[in-house]
C-alpha cells in the first residue's frame, strides 16, 4: 500500500468525520443557527444580561399571584345539604317551648327546647315550630338566630335562638391523590390553611421534594410544588368553600446530556436551581471534548416571554407555547455569571456540544484503526524483502 493511497485515505476520513462520525446530539454550529431550520420550528436566543433580566422578572405562577387571598377566612355560610340544630330558650315557664311550673315545687319548669337535627332543604330552609319555614341557606348561624327570634316573636315568651351547624356539607373542600384519606372535609369558623387540611387528610404520602399541591377554584387550576408552600408561608393560603385540593406525585428535575461528566436527570435539591447548579451536579463540562460556547438551553415557553424577548418572532403569535433555545458562551466570564443568574424549571434540557477538536480526535483515531493493519502489513513486507 503507497503513502500516497494512505494519505489520501486519511484526507477521505477526515473529509467525512463531521458527518459520519457518531456524536451523542447535534453540533454547536447546527444549533446555533435557526435559519439553518426551514421550517423554522424553534428559536435560539442568546443569553444576555437583558434575557436573564426578563426570566428572574418573570412571576411564577403561586397561589398568593393568582388567588391573592392570603387573609383570614371569611365567616362561614350556611348551605344547601349542611346539617342545622336549633335550641329555643324563653325567659319564663309556660310557654310554647318551656314545661309548665310544678305545683308546691321551688324549681321552675324547663325552659328550653332543641329542633331535632334537619338538613338544609333544596329550597335552602328548615322548618322550626311556630315559625315556619326559615330561609337559611347563603346565611350565617347569627342571621339565622335573628330570623328565628323575630318570627317567634309575640308566640314564645322572649325568645333567644341559639343555631348550630352539626355537619357542614356546603362549607367543605374535597381532598384527593396521595394523601392519607381523601374525601371531603369541612372547613372550622377559625379558617383553615393549604397545610391544614392536608393534614386533616392523613398527610401526603409522597415526600415533600416529590409532591405538587394542584388548587382549582372557580374554574382555575394553579399547581404549586409542596416545598414552595412549606417553606413560603404566603403560599399556605386559606381555602374557600368548594375547593378542590389534590396532592400529586411531581418530581422536579432536569436533564443533563452532553459532553459533561455524566448524562443524568439532576433532581431539584431546593425551590430553585441554576444552569451553572445543573451542570456542576452533573460532573461539569469535559475538558477534552465539551464545547464551551456550546452549552444549550432546551425549554417549551410561553408565547408571551418570547414576545418580550423578540416581538416579530412568527412562532409567537400562532403558538401557545413555543420551543425555545438558549445559548451560552462559557468560554467568557460574562457567560459564567449568566449560567449562575439563569432558573431553570422542571423538564428543561441542558445539552452540552463536542468541541470541534473532539470530533478530529475521533477521525485521527478511526483512520489509525483503519491503517494500522496495512502499515503493519507494509512493515512485514518490507522485512521480508
Amino acid at each position: 500500500m503507497s503513502r500516497v493511497f494512505i494519505a489520501a485515505l486519511g484526507v477521505a476520513v477526515l473529509a467525512a468525520s463531521c458527518s459520519a462520525l457518531p456524536n451523542d446530539g447535534p453540533r454547536t454550529e447546527a444549533l446555533a443557527d435557526a435559519s439553518s431550520d426551514l421550517l423554522r420550528q424553534y428559536e435560539v436566543f442568546e443569553v444576555t444580561p437583558a434575557l436573564v433580566r426578563i426570566m428572574t422578572a418573570r412571576p411564577s405562577e403561586t397561589f398568593s399571584s393568582r388567588f391573592g387571598d392570603y387573609r383570614g377566612a371569611v365567616e362561614p355560610r350556611i348551605g344547601i345539604g349542611d346539617m342545622l340544630a336549633v335550641t329555643i330558650w324563653e325567659a319564663g315557664a309556660g310557654g310554647l317551648f318551656s314545661a309548665p311550673m310544678v305545683p308546691d315545687r321551688f324549681t321552675p319548669g324547663s325552659r328550653t327546647a332543641t329542633v331535632p337535627e334537619q338538613p338544609v332543604g333544596r329550597d335552602g330552609a328548615i322548618t322550626v315550630p311556630y315559625a315556619g319555614r326559615v330561609v337559611v341557606a347563603n346565611q350565617t348561624p347569627s342571621q339565622v338566630q335573628a330570623t328565628i327570634e323575630r318570627q317567634l316573636a309575640g308566640k314564645a315568651v322572649q325568645p333567644q335562638v341559639l343555631v348550630t351547624v352539626s355537619r357542614a356539607v356546603a362549607s367543605a373542600v374535597t381532598v384527593t391523590g396521595e394523601v392519607g384519606a381523601g374525601g371531603r372535609i369541612g372547613l372550622t369558623p377559625r379558617g383553615d390553611r393549604v397545610l391544614d387540611v392536608i393534614a386533616t387528610a392523613g398527610g401526603a404520602r409522597v415526600p415533600v421534594g416529590d409532591a405538587a399541591v394542584r388548587l382549582s377554584r372557580g374554574g382555575v387550576t394553579v399547581s404549586v410544588p409542596m416545598s414552595a408552600i412549606v417553606s413560603n408561608p404566603r403560599e399556605n393560603i386559606y381555602l374557600r368553600p368548594g375547593d378542590t385540593l389534590t396532592v400529586v406525585r411531581d418530581p422536579r428535575a432536569v436533564i443533563v446530556h452532553g459532553a459533561t461528566g455524566r448524562s443524568a436527570e439532576i433532581p431539584f435539591e431546593t425551590d430553585q436551581m441554576t444552569v451553572a447548579q445543573a451542570l456542576a451536579r452533573a460532573g461539569g463540562l469535559l475538558d477534552n471534548r465539551a464545547d464551551p460556547q456550546g452549552v444549550f438551553l432546551f425549554r417549551f415557553e410561553p408565547a408571551e416571554i418570547v414576545r418580550q424577548i423578540q416581538p416579530a418572532s412568527p412562532l409567537a403569535a400562532g403558538h401557545r407555547l413555543v420551543p425555545v433555545i438558549y445559548r451560552f458562551n462559557l468560554a467568557e466570564a460574562n457567560g459564567m455569571f449568566m449560567a449562575q443568574a439563569m432558573p431553570l424549571r422542571s423538564q428543561d434540557v441542558l445539552y452540552v456540544t463536542n468541541a470541534p477538536l473532539s470530533q478530529l480526535q475521533k477521525a485521527l483515531q478511526l483512520f489509525a484503526t483503519i491503517v494500522s493493519p496495512a502499515l503493519s502489513g507494509a512493515a512485514i513486507y518490507n522485512v521480508a524483502k
